[in-house]
């Protein structure tokens, strides 16, 4: 058994059942500032990477990974002690497994560890860009209205303490204490992804340095552009109280700062323990957080990077001029479809997306019902694409058996997806008058999921940022039937147009009196 780090490399790569990186780790050298370092990132920019370094190329465009949030300090661990070395092991629906020993993360940095750290990293030259895997829910958005939200806690809290930064300077100069808890805010250090951001930018223009490009690789439309938007939205309120010595930033961020769009997509779960187990039994590879995904794996990029980049077409990536087509495919087909399998699997009694995927009513509701005739409508024409062949693909992809994606992990953090992903979709095909009954059953779906108990009495843990709220509407159904669609911020309008409120309250009524079984029967019979 071997302990996943560079010293061990040779052992690995001597036993010839994992492949390990061809390059020298010590010819890493940081272009890449990233925050967001999970299993998708690992699964996906990560190793588009490494296969440029083990092709001999761009190894001065190696990682440094940052963690913001108190959970990240696992993932600290787990590359620290491992040279920023994992192991990823891919798999195929017939069984066929490819592993390998991903090299392309040199360093990772906990910022609550060292603010300061982070910083000089994101200002060093060397890099050129910093990218982002925060989630749908991290750019801080009211989905409805698309505006920044300056109330949320944590960026509240940064732009309060950012705001006493004058104060703080005038009181140490008086000789008055500034220590204690607060003294990274009460010294100008950011604490959210924005004011990292932000400040380093800021920096590295006062030094005179080019700035970075913001590469965001979430799984939101013009996820380039809305990154901008809220990053600008944070350097406007900066701006507005003067914390550049009187000189904007804002407005030399619009000018001088690129934000690419792009289409991520492979399908990452969540690392379990028997996946841990796997790579040490089978490879003999003692692995703290490795990352198993599906064989399919697709990037289209916006080629947009003023200070330069990776030379990312030669290992598969799309370099386009407008990403725009293949992200909302890829938005409205696979993951809408994963909401469209999510709730309905767990009211179902299932577990597993290939599970669902392949129920024969379910699968029938996503392929037919769903994207057919509400996701394709409201999809472009993507060049070079077979959208026929490639909703066969998803539903092929959904029920691969070998990378056991669970449904709780497709069900989580709702409000932040069904806002994004679905929402549109809906109100798309409502202005133009077309159908919208699989998408009010879906909606329909996680209003009944998020009553938090199932057809037979399982409980299970609704985990959304906004839980609380979420599950105290879905609570009301008794006295309101519409209570959960009320929220505007999620749902827009939607509770006020009978077009989508019929469906959805037949759907809901199903459901709660007959069950899923019962509306998706209903539903495929009248296909």
């Amino acid at each position: 058994m071997t302990d996943l780090n560079a010293s061990a490399l040779p052992e690995v790569a001597d036993r010839g059942e994992v492949a390990v990186p061809a390059y020298p780790l010590r010819e890493r050298a940081v272009g890449i500032v990233h925050f967001g370092v999970g299993g998708f990132h690992r699964a996906h920019q990560a190793m588009f990477l490494d296969r440029l370094m083990n092709a001999g190329r761009d190894r001065d465009w190696a990682i440094c990974g940052v963690g913001l949030l108190p959970g990240d300090a696992r993932m600290r661990d787990a590359l620290t002690s491992q040279d920023g070395l994992y192991t990823l092991v891919t798999k195929a629906p017939d069984g066929t497994r490819d592993p390998r020993v991903v090299g392309s993360i040199a360093k990772y940095l906990f910022a609550p560890d060292d603010p300061e750290a982070v910083l000089a990293q994101m200002t060093d030259p060397a890099v050129r860009i910093v990218s982002l895997t925060v989630t749908e829910g991290g750019y801080n958005y009211n989905p409805s209205t698309g505006q920044f939200q300056f109330e949320t806690e944590a960026v509240a809290a940064d732009l309060a303490a950012r705001f006493d930064v004058e104060g703080a300077v005038a009181a140490a100069s008086a000789g008055e204490d500034v220590g204690g808890a607060n003294t990274a805010h009460r010294s100008g250090q950011p604490q959210t992804m924005f004011g990292y951001v932000v400040e380093a930018l800021r920096r590295r223009r006062e030094s005179g340095t080019a700035p970075f490009t913001v590469m965001s690789c979430d799984n939101v439309r013009g996820n380039g552009d809305l990154a901008k938007r809220m990053i600008l939205a944070y350097a406007r309120r900066r701006d507005e109280h003067g914390l550049h010595g009187g000189t904007p930033i804002a407005e030399w961020i619009e000018n001088d700062v690129a934000f690419p769009n792009c289409m991520v997509d492979r399908i990452t779960p969540v690392t379990a323990p028997a996946d841990i187990e796997m790579v040490s039994s089978d490879y003999g590879i003692e692995d703290d957080w490795p990352v198993v995904a599906e064989d399919f794996v697709q990037w289209v990029l916006e080629d947009d990077f003023p200070a330069g980049r990776p030379a990312y077409e030669e290992v598969g990536v799309q370099m386009v001029e407008d990403v725009e087509p293949y992200e909302l495919m890829k938005l409205r087909l696979l993951n809408c479809s994963h909401q469209a399998i999510a709730y309905f699997g767990l009211l179902l009694g299932q577990t597993y997306a290939d599970e669902a995927a392949v129920d024969e009513h379910l699968a029938p509701f996503t392929r037919t019902l769903y994207m057919d005739r509400e996701g394709t409508p409201a999809v472009p024409e993507v060049p070079g694409i077979d959208l026929d062949a490639y909703k066969d693909e998803l539903m092929a992809r959904f029920a691969n058996q070998e990378i056991k994606d669970t449904l709780a992990r497709l069900a989580a953090e709702s409000s932040d997806r069904i806002p994004t992903w679905l929402v549109p979709v809906i109100q798309e095909n409502l202005t133009a008058g077309r159908d919208v009954s699989a998408s009010a059953a879906i909606v329909a779906s996680w209003a009944r999921y998020a009553e938090g108990t199932g057809e037979n009495g399982e409980e299970w843990p609704v985990v959304d940022r906004l839980h609380d709220r979420v599950m105290a509407a879905a609570a009301r159904h008794d006295e309101d039937q519409l209570a959960f669609l009320r929220d505007e911020e999620l749902f827009g309008d939607l509770a006020r147009q009978e077009a989508f409120t019929t469906p959805y309250l037949h759907a809901l009524e199903v459901l709660r009196e007959d069950g899923a079984r019962a509306l998706l029967k209903e539903l495929v019979a009248g296909a």
